[in-house]
């Protein structure tokens, strides 16, 4: 899964998303902080690739984005948009191929605009970053060629507090970074960092009215906060092999950043500093139960604007979620499965 599967609605309920044997399955609140639903199949019968990428608008609405067969050999990517946590999503929407026809490519990103319109990215044949847009009522602009060379992992895809979209991907001579200088434009490669990073880490997340900051993992195994424009900054060492969760949270009237990732013992591992200020230094506290090697954590909002930090394992589908307490720090509550 690429992005935040993770995502409280409109409505405040929080809904968490899935792939499995041939479709993407969803769970949700029955109402706000309380019990969950059993999973339900999203996008209707349709069968899909084991690859999910999840957007969030800034309406609440979730949006999907997935690979299916078309005919023998050949794929094209279908995107569904979930309103609310208990509605069912609509159907799966041929969104086409970025080279017009082929096998599939890669894993896709979505970022949501300021107008509520679903951006899907994903890397050509010929390795180049390839990008579909909502059109503004309804349907989709054809596939452009956002350049780019080497594209080799899935991008990070991100929507700035200006509204306008920015993405990441790692391909040749380092990280690429594209974004809409105005919204409803076609995004541009502004800046290519020199750099080696572990393939599958990157998260990117909107810190300020000016900056989105990508995390990374390099090389060495430490995890860097990029801002285009300026150097990477080293904040801590992985706690584990995967990409963090991300999320900006209010932690004793303070706007801080937090990073959350399934570390090497199988726990979950959160980190926070204060939001673009990674000299105030980081470091990991451990919490819950070991986990399955596929588990994967994802941080939210909930209804109360208290954290609330989650992980799933695609093998056994068992989801266990936490909640801040409302005491100093970041406290959390008892991991329970739902």
């Amino acid at each position: 899964m690429n992005g935040d599967w993770l995502i409280r609605g409109r409505d405040g309920r929080l809904s968490v998303y899935l792939a499995s044997d041939g479709a993407v399955l969803c769970r949700a609140e029955r109402t706000p902080g309380g019990p969950w639903d059993a999973p339900r199949t999203v996008g209707g019968p349709q069968k899909v690739h084991a690859v999910l990428a999840v957007g969030h608008g800034p309406d609440g609405y979730g949006h999907l984005a997935s690979w299916r067969s078309t005919v023998k050999g050949e794929a094209g990517v279908v995107h569904s948009t979930h309103y609310r946590p208990l509605l069912a999503p609509l159907d799966w929407v041929p969104v086409g191929h970025p080279d017009k026809k082929g096998a599939r490519t890669g894993v896709p990103a979505v970022a949501v605009d300021a107008q509520g319109r679903a951006h899907v990215f994903v890397r050509s044949s010929t390795g180049a970053l390839g990008m579909a847009a909502q059109k503004e009522k309804g349907g989709w602009d054809p596939w452009r060629d956002l350049k780019g060379e080497g594209i080799v992992a899935e991008p990070a895809a991100v929507t700035g507090e200006s509204g306008c979209v920015e993405v990441y991907a790692v391909g040749t001579g380092g990280l690429h970074y594209w974004r809409q200088r105005e919204p409803g434009s076609p995004p541009v490669l502004e800046e290519t960092l020199d750099v080696t990073v572990r393939r599958g880490t990157l998260r990117a997340l909107a810190t300020s009215a000016e900056h989105t900051t990508l995390f990374f993992t390099d090389a060495s195994g430490d995890i860097h906060a990029w801002r285009p424009g300026d150097k990477p900054v080293a904040v801590l060492p992985a706690a584990g092999p995967g990409p963090v969760a991300a999320i900006r949270c209010e932690l004793d009237g303070h706007d801080c950043t937090l990073l959350a990732q399934r570390s090497a013992s199988g726990r979950v591992a959160f980190a926070a500093y204060p939001t673009e200020q990674e000299s105030a230094g980081a470091w990991w506290t451990e919490s819950g139960p070991q986990l399955p090697d596929d588990a994967e954590v994802a941080l939210a909002l909930d209804h109360e604007n208290r954290v609330a930090a989650a992980t799933l394992s695609p093998s056994t589908g068992r989801l266990l979620l936490t909640r801040r307490k409302d005491e100093p720090g970041l406290a959390l509550r008892a991991w329970l499965e739902v």
